[in-house]
């Protein structure tokens, strides 16, 4: 069989974006495969039932409930063009990103964070991300401040991402550190109260996009991924941490902060799922930590639309728990 006819099958049967009006519908869909279904509601009554048959839910309803996706009625044609647009133009990653989604609530938080692992492991080696990374060569770059700084402030231990010419983006080399630093707060004999932060103008703009793609051996890049996992330290903290988000929170930049206890933003906050746009998913325990805050469908269209999600939006869905000044 052809690469050419695999592929004209994949887009057939297995991929691609289903919408459902769901005052019309006359059967629910069967949300088994890498196709992502999408729920459209554009008056009456929200539908109660059938839900779990769906991805992404939106709907024109004035601040629709959990499981839904507000949107203003005279954008809806839009959002739904859009969702269909990202979806042709990466199947995989964003049917991958459907059927992680769909099983990860059913996990525990270490086994969510191994599927996605895994998950984005096998994408690696997607023709989606390849051409991808085709598109933006990488480029070298030398940053010789050190990634995190650590110092107890009136008996509060302060973690700070230290990458500010780079908006804290996060490389092997910051994830390494952080790891160090979180590690060594969750050991501390005292167990004081951890904050963590970031320097200069965004708090992380996520995954360092220079070193996408750069491990060799991808079974070993996702024993990494899972055996230094910022977020899942961050979960293991618990109480004890709060996380200060500012500016912009993009990928990993959210998907640490969101496995966090208590998760603060400063006005002006904006928080991004880019990855599926790349070929990928979210990869930095976005799949696990997101949805176990705003639910998976919610989680789903943050990932798949790669929309901005302002403040206001992440304080009514919890994704964000307190606003600071």
């Amino acid at each position: 069989m052809t690469t050419d006819l695999i592929s004209d099958l994949i887009a057939l049967e297995g991929a691609g974006c289903r919408v459902t009006e769901l005052e019309q519908r006359r059967e629910w869909p069967v949300a088994e495969s890498g196709q992502v279904q999408v729920g459209v509601h554009r008056g009456g009554a929200l539908p109660s039932s059938g839900l779990e048959a769906f991805d992404i839910l939106l709907s024109v309803a004035p601040d629709p409930p959990r499981p839904w996706t507000g949107v203003a009625s005279d954008r809806l044609d839009a959002v739904i063009a859009d969702l269909e647009a990202r979806v042709a133009a990466q199947p995989a990653a964003a049917g991958v990103a459907a059927q992680i989604l769909r099983m990860t609530l059913a996990l525990d938080f270490g086994q969510a964070l191994q599927l996605e692992s895994l998950a984005y492991s096998t994408l690696l080696h997607s023709r989606g991300f390849q051409s991808w990374r085709a598109s933006r060569p990488a480029r070298e770059r030398v940053d010789p401040e050190p990634r995190v700084l650590m110092a107890m402030d009136r008996g509060t231990l302060s973690i700070c991402l230290n990458r500010p010419a780079a908006r804290n983006a996060f490389d092997a080399a910051m994830r390494d550190a952080l790891c160090e630093a979180l590690d060594f707060a969750r050991v501390h004999p005292d167990a004081p109260p951890v904050a963590l932060s970031g320097v200069g103008c965004a708090f992380s703009t996520g995954g360092d996009l220079n070193e996408f793609g750069k491990a060799s051996d991808p079974a070993e890049a996702h024993l990494i991924r899972t055996l230094r996992s910022p977020a899942s330290l961050v979960r293991a903290l618990g109480e004890r941490l709060t996380v200060q988000l500012h500016g912009d929170c993009i990928g990993a930049g959210i998907e640490v902060p969101a496995a966090a206890a208590r998760v603060t933003a400063r006005a002006g906050t904006v928080c991004r799922l880019p990855e599926v746009s790349m070929g990928l998913i979210p990869g930095a325990g976005g799949t696990a930590s997101i949805p176990r805050r705003i639910g998976r469908h919610r989680a789903a269209y943050m990932a798949i639309s790669g929309a901005p999600i302002d403040l206001a939006t992440a304080l009514d869905w919890g994704l964000v728990d307190a606003e600071i000044t």
